[in-house]
């Protein structure tokens, strides 16, 4: 009776193989902002991603699985939305021993910093605010998971104890989002140059005078 093989673990790639998938991964997921900011969510599919991105179609199912899956994954890789690592800088250790009100302003601070550094993210948005289907969803759920995870950051037990935090914080998020937008068109918004470094460190200061009420 012939012996039974044991089985074997799959290869790893070479070392050159895995630079190679490397790149061409981030040349698709550098596409999809491209593309969307580009021609919105009506015009995205596979076809276009995979001409910006110089590549085979073929690779962009073989690497993500398809475009929702790609969607998700480009969503979550911190080229649209910001990680929360990035918005309290990279050490939570270091974020949760600041005092409350030090937190808040820091993370509103790095917030504003992180989405004026992405114009892509702001084109982008201004197409997801005309339309609306599935693929619009995916980075909405990628955003209710950044959002949760950030008030857990912040502070669960003040957000637990005062629910009126999480619809400040809402508001001010969803402030930012629009002064940004409308700095796409113009150039001052209620007497504030909101196109200019001056003008966000004026916004800044706002919030942090704000969270040392809150939190005092």
């Amino acid at each position: 009776m012939p012996k039974a093989r044991a089985a074997t673990a799959p290869k790893a790639l070479p070392p050159r193989a895995a630079r190679d998938r490397a790149a061409t991964e981030a040349r698709i997921l550098a596409a999809v902002g491209e593309v969307l900011a580009r021609d919105g969510f009506g015009g995205i599919g596979v076809n276009a991603i995979a001409k910006q991105a110089g590549v085979d179609k073929v690779l962009i199912y073989r690497y993500f699985g398809g475009l929702p899956e790609l969607l998700a994954t480009w969503g979550q890789s911190g080229q649209f939305w910001p990680r929360v690592d990035e918005v309290i800088g990279g050490d939570p250790a270091a974020f949760h021993a600041l005092p409350a009100a030090e937190r808040y302003a820091r993370f509103m601070d790095n917030f504003i910093d992180s989405l004026r550094a992405r114009p892509l993210t702001l084109e982008i948005l201004a197409a997801e605010i005309a339309e609306r289907n599935e693929l619009t969803a995916i980075l909405e759920t990628e955003r209710e998971a950044w959002g949760r995870e950030a008030a857990r950051l912040l502070g669960d037990e003040d957000f637990a104890r005062r629910p009126e935090l999480l619809g400040l914080t809402n508001l001010l998020i969803a402030g930012v989002q629009h002064l940004l937008l409308r700095s796409r068109r113009i150039r001052v918004f209620g007497d504030i140059d909101i196109r200019s470094d001056a003008g966000w460190r004026t916004l800044k200061a706002s919030v942090r005078t704000m969270a040392t009420s809150l939190f005092r």
